[in-house]
């Protein structure tokens, strides 16, 4: 689809048929206003997550192929979107001057590398001129304070919103029963002789049975790589075998030394909740995380809408 687009467009724009032994240099996916957005640039663009899927999905070639389809389209909608912006600030007549750029141009080379040789020796490495990485900067930071002009700065959560989103979805809020634990744990050496952590295991429980503090003997014996208490743990977030145990337990009560494959394991639980619906208060600011960004979505829509009805546009792929 990509290379008929290609063939169709070079014949549009120069007014000749595509010769066959023509080199095909780079074919034209959108033109937004007097720009032009080109097969490279869609391909750079989502060439990170291409990889990625490649990685993921290379033995499955149909599911691939629709998944990287998916990834051009996003791409291509982002960059349209990009040009569309861009096209308002320059034709709305908005000022930006070129020392605000400058400004945080140099912040935002301090907080992502530790000097300037380091930056230029990146730039280097990429191909990419300093000229080229700024330009990519204004274009960026233009985007995104009108974004937050238009968009970001408009938005308004009301209590009243968060409390009906909390009542038409409150099975998103379950949680099962909950356990929340100390363990001591003692490593097994993979393949080898165990007794003596067997052992070992058994005698600090006979501590703890004669009135010395797990935590104490936690902080002393366990090769836990999470020390200390858990937080609260459904059944699920536990192994099978110390969650059969776990959540008999009162709290507390402690357990005996139990035996798995990688280690062994003494419990000890610290509280315990039933399952229930997490009351609003607990979850009102994830709520309104979820809000915030389902409005940001319906206005960034409408907004680049609008741009796209005053502005002229045409996507060749896909």
């Amino acid at each position: 689809m990509r290379f008929l687009c290609a063939i169709l467009v070079g014949a549009t724009l120069t007014g000749v048929g595509f010769r066959a032994d023509a080199e095909l240099v780079d074919g034209i996916d959108a033109i937004v206003h007097d720009s032009i957005i080109t097969f490279k640039d869609v391909d750079d663009g989502s060439d990170r997550i291409v990889r990625q899927l490649r990685d993921e999905y290379g033995m499955q070639p149909s599911v691939l192929r629709e998944k990287v389809d998916n990834a051009y389209k996003e791409t291509l909608e982002e960059l349209e979107e990009r040009k569309l912006i861009m096209h308002e600030f320059e034709t709305a007549g908005y000022n930006l001057p070129e020392s605000i750029v400058d400004q945080e141009f140099d912040n935002y080379i301090k907080s992502k590398y530790p000097d300037r040789v380091t930056f230029t020796k990146t730039l280097q490495e990429e191909g990419i001129t300093y000229e080229q990485e700024r330009r990519n900067f204004r274009e960026t930071f233009i985007v995104e304070q009108m974004r937050y002009k238009n968009i970001s700065s408009a938005i308004m959560i009301s209590p009243h919103k968060i409390e009906t989103y909390y009542v038409d979805h409150k099975d998103d809020f379950k949680e099962e029963d909950q356990v929340k634990l100390r363990m001591i744990v003692l490593t097994k050496t993979p393949e080898g002789d165990n007794s003596d952590k067997q052992k070992l295991a058994e005698e600090i429980l006979g501590k703890l049975n004669g009135g010395a503090s797990f935590a104490d003997m936690q902080t002393i014996y366990s090769q836990d790589k999470q020390p200390g208490e858990r937080p609260w743990m459904e059944k699920s977030a536990l192994r099978q075998e110390l969650a059969d145990v776990a959540f008999k337990l009162k709290v507390g009560e402690k357990s005996g030394v139990i035996d798995t494959p990688e280690a062994y394991y003494i419990l000890q639980v610290e509280d315990k909740r039933e399952a229930r619906v997490k009351p609003l208060p607990e979850v009102r600011d994830a709520i309104e995380k979820i809000l915030l960004a389902k409005e940001r979505t319906r206005l960034q829509q409408a907004w680049i809408d609008k741009l796209k009805k005053k502005t002229f546009m045409r996507t060749f792929a896909y």
